[in-house]
């Protein structure tokens, strides 16, 4: 029996978002006012069988876009590994390490400041390296922060403020910072600045969800030491103690 497609078929098919019908053309016949509408939403009749958008019937994330199906596609015949962090990445045996910077997505950083946007991505963790390191993203906002550790920041984009002892050094993208071991500062931007930090000894993911605030100690240090261009000034950060 021969299947009929109507000009109805056709409008369901176009509200379906699809863009072509799959027709048996000996079997099928088509009306002229379903030639009439495919042509005018511009829907082809192609000879061939339907394909199942999704047969094996998965549930697919709302937000996962065809662009980023196939970015993770490349990733996985690529050999790197995107399923058990918030980046894609590829590590050797020996514990060597790639990251994918464009492919990291950054969490909210608790501040201590309700007002304060930042937000941060440890790439690096204590349990791999002597040191860690991640990406911090402050965005028109200032916080106060004591540092347990060392730290060194590199200025990816933007302009990074660090107040100490009611001084204020600036950097800007290509700019370096250093910040010692038991500074007090306030971090800042009157912009949105991006950057790349790396930590001794290496920072626990404090801030991650499941930590009671009883079992945090953020600290706060103060001198600092600053590579920007042409000129040198001392900085020194650490971002918080877990006490456990």
């Amino acid at each position: 029996m021969k299947k009929l497609i109507c000009a109805d078929d056709v409008t369901k098919a176009h509200e379906q978002g699809t863009q072509t019908i799959c027709i048996d053309t000996k079997n099928t016949i088509i009306t002229p006012s379903a030639r009439d509408m495919a042509d005018s939403l511009d829907l082809k009749f192609e000879e061939g069988t339907a394909k199942e958008e999704n047969p094996l019937n998965v549930a697919l994330p709302n937000d996962l876009t065809k662009e980023t199906l196939v970015e993770m596609l490349k990733a996985i015949l690529a050999g790197d590994t995107a399923s058990d962090k918030p980046f894609i990445y590829k590590q050797h045996s020996n514990g060597l390490k790639t990251v994918d910077g464009s492919s990291v997505k950054m969490d909210v950083f608790d501040t201590g400041n309700p007002e304060a946007n930042v937000h941060f991505q440890e790439i690096i963790s204590k349990e791999e390296s002597h040191i860690s390191a991640g990406f911090l993203e402050i965005d028109h906002s200032h916080f106060d922060w004591e540092l347990t550790y060392e730290e060194i920041d590199y200025v990816i984009d933007g302009t990074l403020t660090i107040t100490i002892d009611g001084s204020t050094y600036t950097a800007h993208a290509g700019d370096v910072a250093f910040v010692p071991k038991g500074s007090k500062v306030t971090w800042g931007s009157p912009d949105k600045v991006k950057i790349f930090y790396a930590t001794y000894p290496p920072t626990g993911p404090i801030w991650s969800k499941g930590v009671s605030d009883e079992s945090i100690r953020i600290s706060r240090n103060p001198w600092f030491d600053c590579f920007d261009r042409g000129s040198r000034c001392h900085v020194k950060n650490s971002r918080s103690t877990v006490t456990l």
